[in-house]
């Protein structure tokens, strides 16, 4: 076999890290050996119909394949985990996405349980609805909604403040309503009406 064919065979597939981001055009360089190529499209799980962006970073491990071994055709062919870069997770029964601001999504498949933290703002849009069927939902903060409607009873404990509008039980306002049967002295007033 001659140099230049083991040369080519060498190139095929290479590793690499990443030096060079350009997010605007989705291309990054990577130095490989004595070797920093040009920019190269980062690959991606998805884009067509459903698209995934999850960009790339400096220092970030890469597989480069280079088409007949020349690194000029170099594309980036997937990701290694480094010593710079460890996996975020460790079971083979876990998906685990980190973020960069120390945010994060997991889902534990052997304890049934998914986890978001670490991110300071959160918001989910649907046009038609939102449902969260289980048997409790828990909020340990304050809870704000623009409108309320239970629909089968609940239990209320603490101290409960109402101002502006009216708040009414049975047919009753409770701010405004009178009491019949009232006599001055120590008697107690009547239902109210």
């Amino acid at each position: 076999m001659s140099a230049e064919l083991l040369r080519l065979l060498g190139n095929i597939l290479r590793v690499g890290v990443i030096i060079a981001v350009d997010e605007k055009r989705w291309l990054v360089r990577v130095q490989s050996g004595e070797l920093q190529t040009d920019w190269l499209r980062w690959n991606t799980t998805r884009a067509g119909a459903f698209s995934l962006w999850v960009p790339p970073s400096m220092g970030e491990q890469v597989w480069l394949g280079c088409i007949g071994g020349n690194p000029e055709t170099a594309v980036i062919i997937g990701s290694l985990y480094s010593s710079d870069h460890p996996a975020p997770g460790s079971s083979l029964k876990e998906i685990v996405l980190t973020a960069p601001d120390g945010a994060s999504f997991r889902y534990d498949a052997d304890a049934g349980a998914l986890e978001a933290q670490g991110m300071k703002t959160a918001v989910i849009k649907a046009s038609v609805s939102i449902t969260f069927d289980t048997p409790v939902v828990e909020c340990t903060n304050l809870l704000r909604a623009k409108k309320l409607d239970i629909t089968e009873g609940s239990d209320m404990g603490g101290d409960i403040n109402h101002s502006g509008g009216s708040l009414s039980s049975n047919g009753v306002t409770l701010h405004s309503h009178v009491h019949s049967g009232v006599q001055g002295g120590n008697s107690n007033t009547g239902r109210p009406k």
